[in-house]
């Protein structure tokens, strides 16, 4: 979710009933820490909630100093990051390529719980390839080490976001440690968070692609939960609003021509059922400014509400 789930993006997803949301992805090493994109990703002060921190990386005492750096800077949790399946981190032995050396993740693990007072959590997959199905070693030795929580997303490394993913595994390691797990992969509604709740025993779900531009389905989990029934899709009305508080707080965020171009993917996001042949997509995308973007976004929803 890196590049998705910036600062903007959590605090409308905390609004709609998030309990936790974490950070986007951020690299260990130190030599990138003062790039544009990283200080973006790096301003823990302005969270309105609990702040957890994702970090990357594959050199355990790199992965402790970004843990206190974080730390120092504001972060109330510290994530680490052994589920992400793209290759560009793969290739540097980040991310779930972690998953084929058990004693590199003990390493990683322990540095950084030794390395900081704040709880820290780890993500993971079920294992890198069908074949190696290794979750419940890794969230044993994540246990043993200190590790306060485990988010387990329900494919392998090999299988990217491809097929469905599978809870089986989740199940297994839930039944294998006692430390809190948390189901990650496909949730993509009220009843499915159910189902992966009561199926796999978690003692809570992860909710990351499917909130692509539906901030909201947050509040619609919450309130099925507790009471078993289905709140009704937001108005035209609730979602313009929703999107135009997005697209401006990208502005804010990132500067004019940077938030304008930022926002292109989760205005098409939002828009997915209602421009279904991307006719206003293509026009959007061509917009630099950000008063012209809010002004044609305006435009675009008047003409919904009228049709």
């Amino acid at each position: 979710m890196a590049g998705v789930t910036d600062h903007t993006f959590r605090e409308l997803c905390r609004r709609f009933g998030a309990a936790l949301a974490v950070s986007e992805m951020m690299s260990s090493n130190p030599l990138v820490w003062q790039s544009e994109k990283s200080q973006n990703r790096m301003g823990h002060r302005l969270e309105s909630g609990i702040c957890s921190i994702q970090i990357a990386g594959a050199d355990p005492q790199q992965m402790a100093e970004a843990a206190r750096y974080n730390v120092d800077n504001g972060a109330d949790i510290i994530d680490i990051n052994m589920g992400c399946p793209a290759k560009k981190v793969n290739k540097k032995m980040a991310g779930s390529a972690l998953l084929q050396h058990p004693d590199l993740v003990q390493d990683i693990v322990r540095a950084v719980v030794d390395a900081v007072k704040v709880p820290v959590t780890l993500k993971i997959r079920t294992g890198w390839d069908l074949d190696n199905k290794n979750g419940i070693q890794i969230a044993r030795i994540a246990q043993d080490n200190g590790i306060q929580a485990l988010a387990v997303h329900g494919r392998t490394r090999t299988c990217m976001y491809k097929g469905e993913a599978e809870y089986d595994t989740i199940r297994s390691i839930k039944n294998s440690v006692s430390i809190p797990v948390i189901a990650n992969g496909d949730i993509t509604s009220p009843e499915k968070a159910r189902f992966v709740l009561e199926y796999t025993g978690a003692d809570a779900i992860m909710i990351g692609r499917a909130a692509q531009g539906r901030p909201w389905i947050f509040r619609e989990v919450v309130h099925y939960l507790a009471t078993g029934e289905k709140l009704d899709a937001p108005s035209i009305a609730e979602v313009r609003q929703i999107m135009l508080e997005h697209v401006q707080g990208l502005h804010q965020l990132y500067g004019e021509l940077a938030g304008s171009r930022i926002a292109r993917k989760h205005v098409g996001w939002y828009l997915a059922e209602h421009d279904k042949l991307g006719v206003f997509r293509s026009e959007f995308n061509g917009i630099e400014l950000a008063e012209t973007q809010l002004n044609a976004l305006n435009d675009y929803f008047h003409k919904l509400a009228a049709t």
